[in-house]
């Protein structure tokens, strides 16, 4: 694993502990040689995350729209910032640049990134892992309600199991280095009713 994404907030959030994971994920990638991709931006656990890197030597490519660009929200201190001319750009171009996938806390732009590219996974468009750091119990609803979709029919066996749950920097890196993408088909049934 050479890149990792990671989808978070452009925002800090209101516990100081997002804040503090993301530090603590972005040292834990640069001592383990893993580059950094990510949206680009200063602000949030974006920006906190990126400065991690950078402070521990590590790569970092920031993959920005002109229109965040436009309203400063830019990396300064990023020298491999790709500019890019629309968010759907901004995300095939971070999926192509990485080996995985991970989301810190963030809201629903967070979400919507991570939600597409596991579902690329399940559509069987790459094999790479995709992981959540549940920091502080942030994600645990989610995980109960990805439970719930898969009790009730709507994920197909074995494609909850795409998705990583890991409250540790250390032990998601393991899970997601030791990762392999299960064969699950994409079957749509036609409904009898």
């Amino acid at each position: 694993m050479k890149r990792l994404c990671v989808f978070c907030g452009a925002n800090p959030g209101l516990d100081p502990v997002y804040r503090s994971a993301a530090r603590d994920l972005g040292t834990t990638l640069a001592e383990a040689g893993i580059g950094l991709v990510f949206g680009g931006g200063s602000v949030g656990l974006m920006g906190t995350i990126a400065d991690a890197v950078l402070e521990a030597k590590g790569e970092v490519i920031g993959v920005i729209p002109q229109t965040l660009v436009d309203r400063e929200l830019a990396h300064r201190r990023v020298a491999d910032l790709r500019i890019v001319s629309s968010m759907h750009e901004r995300k095939a171009l971070m999926a192509d640049l990485s080996d995985g996938f991970v989301a810190l806390p963030g809201g629903v732009g967070t979400l919507e990134e991570l939600f597409e590219v596991w579902t690329w996974a399940h559509l069987g468009l790459h094999a790479k892992p995709c992981a959540l750091l549940d920091v502080a119990g942030f994600y645990s609803g989610l995980g109960r309600f990805l439970d719930h979709i898969e009790g009730e029919g709507f994920l197909r066996s074995g494609v909850r199991d795409m998705l990583l749950i890991e409250r540790d920097p250390a032990t998601m890196l393991a899970a997601m280095r030791a990762y392999r993408a299960p064969m699950v088909p994409v079957r749509l049934t036609r409904d009898e009713t």
